[in-house]
């Protein structure tokens, strides 16, 4: 899905009060993330992704019932339409400042502190969008390349599964990184609900590990991120199962860019190099 569609969809979905081609395109990746006066559109990738969308709206409903700092939905129901997911949402105020890791190890705190919900939460799947990444990629990679990740797929698959976590399993955001927090006037803010799980805590913190390893993120933001949480997950010996798999899931989402995207085939060929090179000083970029 190119601007474009999306552009197409959203007008379609007439979800907005005034014209949607003055909607200001705010993302472009699993989806199309539109703002326009108060409001903020999502436009999912394809109809795959509609019962994901659903549960997004119902768990903005739960963490509003439960008091956390999280985006709020404009409208319950998720839309279909065009054959993509719509959903509408309240837009946050201009942020104060960026995010930064301790920001994200607050709201983890009290994420992991909730009990589980009515809300029916699927484990983290996090290897589970690898296939449908790689057949969006089709012929654009190469396909020993994608033989190599769906081979890594199914070793940490089997890795992860057999994990006895340190932390008490329960509700985690799933994607737990400062971009999916928002800083505003009130303090920090949940976004980005979509991956909201019931699995190992231990998924939450991995995520600001693989960042310090791939990403660049300083070693002091780490420290930051820890101290704050209370608890270092390279502390556990299953650290390294849950940043591999992530490792693999981060290479296969970059891949289904390359059609159309050469930054992103470049970015693919880099990663899948530096996994097959072991090779953990090869420095990532975000997409």
């Amino acid at each position: 899905m190119d601007e474009a569609r999306a552009r197409y969809v959203l007008a379609a979905a007439g979800v907005l009060p005034g014209a949607a081609r003055g909607a200001r395109l705010l993302a472009l990746g699993e989806n199309a993330v539109f703002a326009a006066g108060d409001l903020v559109v999502k436009v999912g990738r394809d109809a795959e992704l509609l019962d994901r969308a659903r549960r997004e709206l119902a768990i903005a409903l739960w963490l509003a019932e439960a008091g956390v700092p999280a985006v709020r939905a404009a409208e319950p129901e998720a839309l279909l339409v065009e054959g993509h997911p719509v959903t509408v949402w309240y837009r946050l105020p201009d942020p104060v400042r960026p995010a930064e890791a301790r920001d994200l190890a607050e709201l983890l705190r009290v994420v992991h502190a909730l009990p589980t919900p009515a809300v029916e939460l699927p484990p983290r799947d996090l290897l589970g969008g690898v296939e449908r990444w790689l057949r969006l990629a089709g012929d654009a990679i190469d396909p020993a390349d994608a033989a190599y990740l769906r081979e890594r797929r199914d070793g940490f698959a089997s890795a992860a599964a057999a994990l006895t976590p340190r932390l008490p399993p329960g509700p985690i955001h799933g994607d737990a990184l400062p971009r999916n927090v928002h800083v505003g006037p009130d303090g920090p803010v949940l976004v980005d609900l979509e991956t909201f799980s019931a699995d190992l805590r231990e998924h939450d913190l991995v995520v600001m590990d693989l960042s310090r390893v791939r990403y660049g993120l300083p070693e002091e933001a780490y420290a930051s991120f820890t101290r704050t949480y209370g608890w270092d997950v390279r502390e556990w010996e299953g650290c390294s199962v849950l940043r591999g798999a992530r490792e693999t899931a981060s290479c296969a989402w970059v891949a289904q860019h390359a059609p159309s995207n050469p930054k992103a085939l470049a970015e693919f060929e880099r990663r899948v190099a530096s996994l097959r090179d072991g090779d953990e000083t090869v420095r990532w970029y975000p997409f």
